[in-house]
C-alpha cells in the first residue's frame, strides 16, 4: 500500500517534470495563450498539493498554497530555472488581481452592516488597539532597522501590520466549538473592524505614497483629503449601497436567463472596486465594501429560481481565482535575498511586532472574566490580507523606487507565515487552558 505523502510526492514530481519541457520551449503552435494556460494548470495543482498537505499538517490552507509557491519560485537555486516566466507572467499577475478582488468580495459578504453595528465597545477597542499599535511599532522598528531607507517604507510596513485575518480565526473557533463564546463574538466583530480600519489606513499610506511619487511633499492636507476619500467613499457606498441594491436586484430577478444573480453580483463588486480606483483608493477597498452592503435578503425574489445564495455562487471563481494569488505571491517571495545584510533581522522584528502587537490588543476587551489573551491571541494572524497589503506595497514607487522591494516583501511574507502557523495551535491552548 503506498502511503499519501507517497502519492502527494509523486503528483508533485509528475506535475514538475511534464511542464519542464513545455516551460522551457513554448508553445508548439505559437498560441499566446498556451504558456498562461500551462501555468494555470501548475498553479491549480501545486495549490491543491500544498492546500492538502497543510490541512494534514492542521495548518490553514492558504499557508500550503503560499508555501508551495515559495517552493516553486525558489527552485531556481537548485539550478532550475523553468518556473521562472510563471512569476513574471503579465496575465497571471491579473488573474492574481481579480483573485484578491474577488477574495475581499468574499470577507466583505461573510459580515454584514448590522454585526458590525451589535459588535459592542469592546470589539471597537480591541480592533483600534490592534491597528495603532501594530503601525506604530511597525514604523519605529522599521525606521530604526533600515535608516537610509525612505519613511513611506515604513509607513507601508506599518500600515501591513494592522492587518488581522478573519479566516484563519474564525476556522480555528469553529473547529474548537468556541465560536459562540464572548470571547469569540470579540475577536470576530474586531476582526471584521480591523479589516475595515486596514482598509482606511491602506488607503491613506497608498494615496500619500502616491502623491509623493508625483513630486509633492507630505503634507497634513494631502493625507487628510486621503482619509477623507476613504471614510466618505466607504460611508457613501454602504448607505447608497443598502438603499440601491435592493431595488437592483429586485429588477435583475424579473430576467429569465441563467446566475443572473452571480452576473449582478459581480458586476456590483467590480463597479464599486473601479469606483475606488477611480478616487485614488484601491480597488479591494471598494470590494469589500461591495460584500458588505449586500445580504441575503436583497436577494429574496431569486429564491424561486436560484435556490444558492450569492456566497456559495461566489465560492467556485474564488477556488479557481483565489490560490493563483497566494502562489504567485510565494513565487515572488526570493529566499535568496535572506543573505541580503538586515533582511533576516527585518524579518524575526517584524515578527516580534505583529505578535506583540495584537497580544496588546486584548487588554482592550471591557467586562469581567474575559479571557484577554485569547482575545489577543485571535488577532494575530496576519493570512491573507497581509499579503494583500504587501503585494500592493510591491507595486508602488517613490522616484522610480519600489516601496516594497524583493527584500523586504520577503521579510513580510515570512511575518505572513510565522503568525498564520503559530496562531491556531496557540490559540487551541490558550481556550482550553481554563
Amino acid at each position: 500500500m503506498i502511503s499519501r505523502k507517497r502519492v502527494v510526492r509523486l503528483l508533485a514530481l509528475i506535475v514538475a517534470i511534464a511542464t519542464m519541457p513545455a516551460l522551457a520551449e513554448g508553445s508548439g503552435h505559437g498560441d499566446p495563450a498556451a504558456p498562461v494556460i500551462l501555468a494555470l494548470a501548475v498553479i491549480l495543482v501545486a495549490a491543491k498539493l500544498g492546500g492538502d498537505l497543510a490541512t494534514r499538517l492542521e495548518q490553514p490552507a492558504v499557508l500550503g498554497e503560499l508555501m508551495v509557491g515559495v517552493v516553486l519560485g525558489n527552485v531556481s537555486l537548485l539550478g532550475l530555472t523553468v518556473f521562472e516566466p510563471i512569476a513574471s507572467n503579465a496575465f497571471i499577475d491579473m488573474f492574481s488581481r481579480v483573485g484578491v478582488i474577488i477574495l475581499l468580495f468574499e470577507v466583505g459578504l461573510e459580515s454584514t452592516v448590522n454585526q458590525m453595528m451589535k459588535v459592542g465597545v469592546s470589539a471597537l477597542l480591541v480592533a483600534c488597539i490592534g491597528v495603532v499599535v501594530p503601525f506604530v511599532l511597525g514604523y519605529f522598528v522599521t525606521r530604526a532597522l533600515l535608516p537610509a531607507s525612505s519613511p513611506y517604507v515604513a509607513l507601508f510596513i506599518g500600515a501591513t501590520l494592522t492587518a488581522t485575518s478573519v479566516g484563519i480565526t474564525a476556522r480555528v473557533l469553529k473547529d474548537l466549538e468556541k465560536s459562540q463564546t464572548q470571547e469569540a463574538r470579540i475577536v470576530l466583530g474586531a476582526a471584521v473592524i480591523d479589516d475595515v480600519l486596514g482598509l482606511v489606513i491602506l488607503a491613506v499610506v497608498t494615496g500619500v505614497i502616491s502623491a509623493a511619487d508625483q513630486g509633492k511633499e507630505l503634507a497634513l492636507s494631502e493625507v487628510v483629503i486621503t482619509l477623507s476619500k476613504a471614510v466618505g467613499f466607504l460611508v457613501g457606498s454602504l448607505v447608497l449601497g443598502v438603499w440601491l441594491s435592493p431595488r437592483l436586484f429586485r429588477l435583475a430577478s424579473l430576467l429569465r436567463a441563467r446566475m443572473v444573480l452571480l452576473a449582478f453580483g459581480l458586476g456590483f463588486c467590480f463597479t464599486l472596486a473601479w469606483l475606488a480606483d477611480f478616487i485614488g483608493l484601491a480597488p479591494i477597498v471598494g470590494a469589500f465594501a461591495a460584500g458588505l452592503i449586500l445580504e441575503d435578503v436583497h436577494f429574496k425574489d431569486f429564491k424561486e429560481k436560484e435556490p444558492q445564495t450569492l456566497e456559495e455562487l461566489v465560492h467556485p471563481i474564488s477556488y479557481f481565482l483565489v490560490p493563483v494569488f497566494f502562489v504567485l505571491m510565494g513565487m515572488r517571495t526570493d529566499l535568496h535575498s535572506f543573505v541580503a545584510p538586515g533582511v533576516l533581522w527585518l524579518a524575526a522584528a517584524l515578527c516580534v511586532v505583529a505578535v506583540a502587537g495584537k497580544l496588546v490588543a486584548g487588554l482592550g476587551a471591557r467586562g469581567t472574566g474575559l479571557d484577554r489573551l485569547s482575545i489577543g491571541v485571535g488577532m494575530v494572524p496576519r493570512g491573507e490580507v497581509g499579503l494583500i497589503f504587501a503585494s500592493i506595497g510591491s507595486q508602488l514607487t517613490v522616484k522610480g523606487e519600489r516601496v516594497v522591494d524583493a527584500n523586504i516583501f520577503s521579510a513580510v511574507v515570512v511575518m505572513v507565515i510565522v503568525t498564520t502557523m503559530v496562531t491556531p495551535p496557540v490559540l487551541k491552548w490558550s481556550l482550553n487552558r481554563r
